[in-house]
């Protein structure tokens, strides 16, 4: 597969979302989209319970590992052992703006430093046989996005990055906590339109405010991929429509029901190893939004799967509200 198609759809990295649980549940509704793991920092890669942090299960291909960091040997390292676990692709995190990686000089601070970044994407490159990628902004605080975006891209790609995915909208690291960065800095995907067309033979993709289908595959005009965040984790059904729209295959499952049943045996062995039901449960929270009943499933699964024992009747029993108007009535009563 070209290296434009691997990164045609993707599911973005999500600090506590995108766990082994939330991936495999997704990978249920495509085969085909990139899934990511969570930012996992050098340190904690180098020095922490590599089982627990890395983990994954052979049906989750493909993908990829994100890593947070900014120095080049350590993430050479990193990426050698990410490499190690079998993942097919390595990516460094120059966008989160959150203040653990500002503490760290990472993440978005490094859209400062593009030479920076560039020698940690060589080193990488040199550590690794799969490819190394770079998720980032069109800029942060104060900086010119353009000037920014195009001298950090001229560089990172000059490294040897194999593609690089932009987040369209700036990072300001003093004044807007985390969440607000994610919808208050403007968007700005003409900007990221353009620096594909200055790099026509590298692959791009675009990040950044795509809720809808038809929004995602406008951008397949510009770009070479879109990944999205939220929208895939509270409204996970638009994943049903990625294998078609995107791939031109059958879509995994018709519907979201078969796809959760799909998804017992899984969480049945997990509770069987010990993982409490709503680890797992609270993926599959936004399952069902818009259709009746949703809000009664939603209930029912967050109130009862965090109860000590709780087992794979508290799912069966959620899906049984999925339809009916009076669990729905129930529900915005007790509400």
């Amino acid at each position: 597969m070209k290296q434009t198609q691997t990164h045609r759809f993707s599911v973005a990295p999500m600090m506590d979302w995108t766990d082994r649980h939330c991936r495999s549940f997704h990978r249920l509704l495509t085969r085909r989209a990139r899934l990511y793991t969570e930012m996992v920092t050098t340190g904690a890669v180098l020095h922490g319970q590599r089982d627990r942090l890395l983990g994954f299960d052979a049906a989750e291909h493909p993908v990829a590992a994100q890593l947070g960091g900014s120095d080049p040997a350590d993430l050479a390292a990193a990426a050698r052992i990410c490499a190690d676990f079998g993942y097919d692709e390595i990516n460094l995190n120059a966008g989160c703006p959150s203040k653990r990686v500002q503490n760290g000089a990472f993440g978005a601070c490094l859209m400062r430093e593009p030479q920076l970044v560039g020698e940690c994407v060589s080193a990488m490159k040199a550590a690794v046989d799969v490819p190394v990628t770079v998720k980032c902004r069109i800029g942060v605080d104060e900086q010119e996005p353009r000037e920014a975006l195009f001298a950090f891209a001229e560089t990172v790609l000059a490294a040897g990055a194999d593609a690089l995915i932009v987040h369209a909208r700036k990072a300001w690291l003093e004044g807007l906590s985390p969440k607000d960065n994610r919808h208050i800095p403007p968007l700005d995907y003409a900007l990221v339109h353009e620096l594909k067309r200055r790099f026509p033979d590298r692959p791009i993709a675009i990040n950044g405010g795509l809720d809808t289908i038809d929004a995602m595959r406008a951008q397949l005009d510009h770009v070479d991929g879109v990944m999205i965040g939220r929208a895939a984790y509270q409204d996970p059904a638009l994943l049903l429509e990625v294998d078609p729209v995107f791939f031109g295959e059958d879509a995994p499952f018709s519907e979201m029901a078969q796809a959760i049943e799909a998804f017992t045996p899984y969480i049945a062995a997990r509770l069987s190893e010990g993982v409490p039901l709503n680890a797992m449960a609270r993926h599959l929270l936004g399952a069902f939004n818009g259709r009746p009943g949703a809000r009664a499933f939603r209930r029912h699964l967050a109130t009862e799967s965090v109860k000590p024992g709780a087992g794979l009747e508290v799912l069966r029993a959620a899906l049984a509200l999925i339809g009916s108007r009076a669990g729905e009535d129930q529900a915005m009563a007790a509400e």
